[in-house]
């Protein structure tokens, strides 16, 4: 089994920060893509950001020079950085790793909980 495990969501007031965390657990053989979504009420999920198991980044073009995703391999955990935080912001925020598993021959695609950003003054 593999479970994802996000924290680090609240209530931010405009040009705020939040630390969003993603850790992934269970009979882990590797994580190869993590990323982050976002959702708001009545709108379709869209990609936030995404990180490589070689480092490399994307960005959706409403979250660039705000946000910054990185990933901790030792500990199959990764990060959203969000700094500047707007009121377009607000969303329910997964996280999502590409997984294989122990056992299995090829990888698979797992989610997180989700966990509320509201930015509101």
């Amino acid at each position: 089994q593999v479970q994802l495990v996000e924290s680090g969501g609240g209530l931010v007031q405009p040009g705020g920060s939040l630390r969003l965390s993603c850790a992934a657990s269970g009979s882990i053989f590797s994580i190869d893509a993590m990323g982050w979504y976002r959702q708001a009420p009545g709108k379709e999920r869209e990609l936030v950001a995404a990180i490589t198991s070689g480092g490399s980044t994307n960005y959706a073009d409403s979250v660039k020079g705000r946000f910054t995703i990185s990933r901790d391999n030792a500990k199959n955990t990764w990060y959203l950085q969000m700094i500047s935080l707007k009121p377009e912001d607000t969303a329910v925020y997964y996280c999502r790793g590409r997984i294989a598993v122990v056992s299995m021959e090829k990888e698979y695609d797992y989610w997180g909980q989700g966990t509320q950003v509201t930015v509101s003054s």
